[in-house]
């Protein structure tokens, strides 16, 4: 492993760290506070377990490739942003194949943060190939 790869990497987790618990600790208030009558399909500590791991995937397959000199750095991303849509939509199928009344709560409790995780993720390659 190179040097550059295993800085930017452990960087890139301690800010993914913080984040979450920062966006689990908004999001358990919030939901403890408003919707305490409600049952979730999915608890947040999976939801932001699924978003922790699926963002740590992608970004450290795209900083090895940056780190060894792999131009199409763009495509790479957008396969994986394809293949985390995907991902995703195989987590929530249990929930959209259920015969649940109300599922908007729990599709709302799992994309907000997954558009946050996305823009995080997209902000810091874009930091990361700025600096090569």
């Amino acid at each position: 492993m190179n040097l550059y790869f295993i800085k930017s990497q452990w960087l890139f987790l301690i800010q993914l760290a913080t984040l979450t618990l920062f966006l689990f600790g908004i999001h358990a208030y919030l939901t403890h506070y408003f919707f305490s009558d409600t049952v979730f399909f999915f608890s947040l500590w999976q939801i932001y377990l699924f978003h922790f791991l699926i963002t740590t995937f992608l970004f450290t397959i795209v900083n090895y490739k940056q780190s060894k000199g792999n131009p199409p750095i763009f495509n790479t991303f957008m396969l994986g942003t394809l293949l985390k849509m995907l991902v995703a939509l195989v987590f929530l199928a249990p929930l959209l194949l259920a015969k649940t009344e109300n599922k908007e709560p729990d599709v709302f409790n799992f994309f907000i943060p997954y558009f946050i995780y996305l823009i995080f993720e997209v902000f810091s390659l874009t930091k990361l190939l700025n600096k090569k």
